[in-house]
């Protein structure tokens, strides 16, 4: 069973289409039992960090997010969902993140003849093999909406990179926990193959 985590900022509805096209029956829960009996936890997200972080807390999420980590269910976090994996943004200055991961998200520097936010379709480099990039070739396209990137403390846990004036830590990966910055569930086939990967793969997950 998939945990889609519901907590007032996802993108919930075409993240739970693209499981069930893929045969899933993901379930949209904030309840603690049921996301402790999953096979697998996925953290969707669009807004700001400082209000993601507010309705988690609000909701008692980031307990029951922790408990679950620390019992070896695999959790995907997805763009901003990704984003609060992380110790904290210079979008929401003082605001603490879930703090799974360390790292800083930045805002994207502006440069002439770059919009922002991020807002379309970019090419994936693979710094180091990633699980749920299997059966992917480099530079496959993913389709990302963002105004602030990833600086992971520790690079060896990027997966994924792409380049938007910026090096983008795209894609990460430690353990049991992933995290995209782009949006698997809006990135076609490629997209899908990646959502597969993380849900049907048994070996190392």
């Amino acid at each position: 069973m998939i945990a889609l985590i519901d907590y007032d900022a996802g993108n919930m509805r075409s993240v739970e289409k693209a499981l069930i096209h893929l045969g899933e029956k993901p379930i949209v829960t904030r309840d603690r039992e049921k996301i402790l009996s999953a096979d697998r936890i996925i953290l969707p997200g669009v807004g700001s960090f400082g209000d993601a972080m507010e309705n988690l807390e609000k909701f008692g999420l980031p307990d029951i997010l922790k408990e679950a980590v620390d019992s070896g269910i695999p959790l995907l976090g997805i763009c901003l969902g990704m984003q609060v994996l992380f110790e904290e943004s210079e979008e929401s200055k003082g605001v603490k993140g879930l703090g799974f991961l360390k790292g800083k998200i930045l805002r994207i520097p502006a440069k002439e003849g770059l919009k922002i936010p991020h807002m379309g379709w970019n090419s994936l480099e693979y710094p180091r093999e990633g699980r749920l990039f299997q059966d992917i070739l480099e530079h496959s396209y993913v389709y990302f909406v963002h105004s602030y990137y990833l600086k992971a403390e520790d690079e060896d846990i990027v997966t994924a990179t792409a380049d938007y004036g910026v090096k983008i830590h795209a894609s990460v990966e430690r353990g049991n926990v992933f995290g995209c910055q782009f949006h698997p569930e809006k990135s076609g086939e490629i997209g899908l193959q990646i959502l597969k990967n993380f849900v049907e793969r048994q070996e190392g997950f």
